[in-house]
């Protein structure tokens, strides 16, 4: 049996088609095959029901996700990053974003629209399909919880990026019960506070052994912490928020940058993490390694196999609003003079990066000199947000001051359970909330995920940065892809595309 962090995407892909057409009522064939694996001699026994489970894990290791939507859109869609590259059309995809002049062909937005629903249609029939399993019930059990934890995610991405979206919930047996019309966010929301209830009651609260990575109950408690920040129902985001920090046993490093180590994933900090492993292709964005390193590499440089590409670059505003002392920065940020591991430093200036700064939290450098992706897990929740999150739920009380200082500390160098110099006290309601948004800016940087925190803080239309861009009111939202306009004529294009 494969580790979880060794999944496949490939597999998962013919699994769904098997699940799409398994509802079709023609007969295609008199006799059932016995030589290959088809939806009717699958589903049987414990070691079926973990691959169809990790097949959907298996989405969230490619373009569509983490391997390159997810970064264009959190970070370069964001004030914190630009596009970087080679210039001219390097990259148009990301340019477009980064410009706000979004085509509803915009390459990103297309991807995350695609490997959403991949993920979810595998997530549907694994529900559909284990509970009806005669298999070991702790399996069961548990593969039915990742299942709705996942299935939550995806829709969680979704409604967040596009707003309203198609409701999918069984494996559909027609197209027509495809081309279904975008259902309204709040019943999104819904479905996805269900599942991740769910989820909660059917998971264990943590794994050891080649389980280590999938999800906990800890996990979900702390998804729906942030779906219901999301929701501004912060009573609600509070009491998991506390469920997590109090129950799961999860502690933050004391140095940030361990956050980012390979000898660390699924570590003391993390909740959920997308598991990534290396040297296992050479040129594919669609897993199983992370192909940020070299991506985000110093263009040029040869510091990462195929000599870096210098995209995702931090701009200078947000480098330039790092706390004297915050080593944050360090871990995140490639400065001007910083050492290469062969000696070298980093140039005062880079093609696609004039003040030569490019980002480092992803860096693993020549992990085979063959292979140009990385191993390096992506932190989908961490310790340190769930904190951050209690903070902005019970505002200026002395959990929320705790909470934040907790994070503050940890960020200077300090004692984390100890009152130091750096932590904030006496601020009013509306300027403590302003704080926790910024200390989320630079805890969670280049963790994909700054754009969706701008949209819900109103931020997204008030950064100077992003209104000189061009950013628009409509531009809250994604375009719904043309190529699912084509296909369904239920679907509506968002206002403004």
């Amino acid at each position: 049996m494969l580790p979880l962090h060794k999944y496949r995407t490939t597999y998962g892909a013919w699994l769904l088609t098997l699940g799409l057409l398994s509802g079709c009522g023609e007969k295609f064939l008199e006799e059932t095959p016995t030589d290959q694996v088809t939806d009717a001699n699958f589903y049987r026994t414990t070691t079926d029901a973990i691959q169809a489970t990790n097949a959907v894990y298996g989405e969230l290791i490619t373009a569509g996700q983490y391997n390159a939507a997810l970064w264009g859109l959190g970070d370069i869609a964001s004030d914190i990053s630009t596009t970087g590259g080679g210039g001219g059309g390097d990259g148009i995809e990301y340019q477009q974003l980064d410009f706000y002049n979004i085509p509803s062909t915009n390459l990103v937005a297309n991807r995350l629209w695609g490997s959403c629903y991949v993920g979810i249609g595998r997530a549907n029939i694994v529900l559909q399909k284990v509970p009806a399993m005669s298999i070991d019930p702790a399996i069961q059990k548990r593969s039915i919880g990742e299942a709705q934890f996942l299935r939550a995610k995806y829709y969680f991405d979704l409604v967040r990026a596009y707003g309203d979206v198609p409701l999918l919930t069984t494996p559909p047996a027609t197209l027509a019960e495809v081309n279904v019309p975008r259902t309204p966010a709040a019943q999104v929301y819904a479905q996805i506070e269900k599942d991740l209830i769910d989820a909660i009651g059917n998971l264990p609260s943590s794994y050891s052994g080649e389980d280590l990575g999938r999800a906990t109950k800890w996990a979900a408690t702390g998804l729906l912490a942030k779906v219901y920040l999301t929701e501004n129902k912060l009573a609600e985001a509070a009491t998991r928020a506390r469920e997590v920090i109090n129950g799961s046993g999860k502690t933050l490093w004391d140095n940030y940058a361990d956050n980012f180590k390979v000898a660390n994933e699924n570590g003391k900090e993390s909740l959920f993490e997308a598991q990534f492993l290396s040297g296992r292709n050479t040129w594919d964005q669609n897993g199983p390694g992370f192909s940020g390193n070299e991506f985000f590499g110093p263009r040029g440089q040869g510091i990462v196999p195929q000599g870096g590409y210098g995209f995702n670059i931090p701009e200078a505003d947000f480098v330039a609003g790092y706390e004297a002392g915050d080593k944050r920065r360090e871990a995140t940020i490639w400065m001007p003079g910083d050492a290469y591991p062969d000696g070298r430093k980093q140039p005062d200036r880079l093609p696609g990066s004039p003040n030569g700064y490019g980002v480092k939290k992803w860096f693993v450098g020549k992990v085979n000199t063959n292979i140009w992706d990385s191993e390096l897990n992506i932190p989908v929740l961490r310790l340190a947000e769930v904190y951050l999150i209690l903070a902005e739920a019970v505002g200026t009380t002395s959990e929320g001051y705790e909470a934040i200082n907790k994070v503050r500390r940890r960020a200077f160098g300090l004692p984390i359970n100890a009152t130091s110099a750096k932590d904030l006290s006496g601020l009013g309601a509306d300027a403590f909330k302003q704080a926790v948004w910024r200390e989320r800016k630079y805890e969670l940087a280049f963790e994909m995920d700054r754009w969706f925190d701008m949209k819900r803080t109103g931020e997204l239309l008030t950064s100077p940065q992003l209104r000189a861009k061009g950013v628009k009111p409509f531009n809250v939202v994604l375009p719904i892809p043309q190529s699912e306009l084509d296909v369904n004529p239920g679907l509506r294009q968002n206002p403004g595309y």
